[in-house]
Formats: C-alpha cells, structure tokens, sequence
C-alpha cells in the first residue's frame, strides 16, 4: 500500500509539473505581445528589419568604395597636363571606384529574393523590402554608368595627351 501511495504521489507530480510547463508562456510569446503592443501604441514608426544580406561583407571596402565615388565625383574631369603617373593614378582609381560600385550591385542582386506563393507570414512586407532593393540596384546602376562614362572620359583625355595605352588602360 504505502509503494501504491509512492507511485501515485510520483505520478501526480510529474502530471502537474507537466502541465504547468506547458501552461507557461514562451519568451517569444512575451516579445512578440510587447511589440504589438507599442506598434499599436505608435503606428507611425517604421520598422526597418536589419538582416546579414543588407551588410556589406567588408565594411571598409565599402566605406572606401563610397569616399573613392565622393571623390571622384567632386572633381570633374579636367584636361590639364598630368603626368603619366598622375593620370595612371586616377584611372586606377575610377576604375576601383567603378569596381567596387559594380561588386555593390552584384551583391544586393544577389540578396534579392521574394517569396514563395506558399509563404505564411509578413510575406507582403519581404517582398516590399524586395522591391526596394530593386529600385536601390537601378538607382546604383545610374550611378554605374555615370562612372563608367567619367572613366572613359578620363582614358580619352589621357590618349589626346599622348600617352600610350599603359597609362589609361593600366
């Protein structure tokens, strides 16, 4: 009898633990009622959802690549004498700046995905985001062919200064 009364006892406690675990809410529960609380407190706040893809894989070529296209766009092409070096070293440098613009692009096409038709939740936000990445890469590919063109025009005014192919196609 008393290993009878053991047993039981054992048996109900694991029963009301059990259901006492499963009662409980999850953190995520808890944040997740947070948020929807201030989102309904401020509907005005945009959320801006940070993700791996939106990062540059090195950030300090990324900050270079930016100053280089700064740089290259404050100063427009001049055709002042220069010396070889002088034009070598601002073609290379338009053409790391055109580089770095074009691995940009290629990484934010890259990072583009939209959801599947069988997509669950916030599917319409991701593929709003998706979208802005779009309008981000036509405007970047703007920008591309601008540099693109300033470099070919920096090559162009090298040749008419009589330098040979070495220098304005190094």
């Amino acid at each position: 009898m008393n290993l009878l009364r053991k047993n039981f006892i054992w048996v109900m406690a694991l029963i009301c633990t059990t259901a006492a675990l499963s009662y409980g809410q999850s953190l995520g529960d808890i944040a997740r009622e947070q948020r929807q609380k201030q989102a309904a407190n401020n509907p005005s706040a945009a959320r801006k959802v940070v993700t791996n893809e939106d990062l540059p894989e090195h950030p300090d070529a990324a900050q270079s690549a930016s100053t280089s296209q700064q740089d290259s766009e404050a100063a427009p092409v001049s055709t002042e004498k220069k010396s070889a070096e002088q034009w070598k070293h601002e073609i290379q440098t338009q053409k790391q700046s055109v580089d770095n613009l074009q691995a940009s692009i290629d990484r934010l096409n890259s990072s583009i995905h939209f959801a599947p038709g069988n997509c669950v939740s916030n599917c319409v936000q991701h593929n709003e985001q998706q979208l802005k990445k779009q309008d981000e890469v036509q405007q970047m590919q703007a920008e591309l062919e601008e540099q693109k063109k300033k470099l070919e025009d920096m090559q162009e005014a090298a040749r008419q200064q009589g330098y040979g192919n070495s220098v304005y196609e190094p």
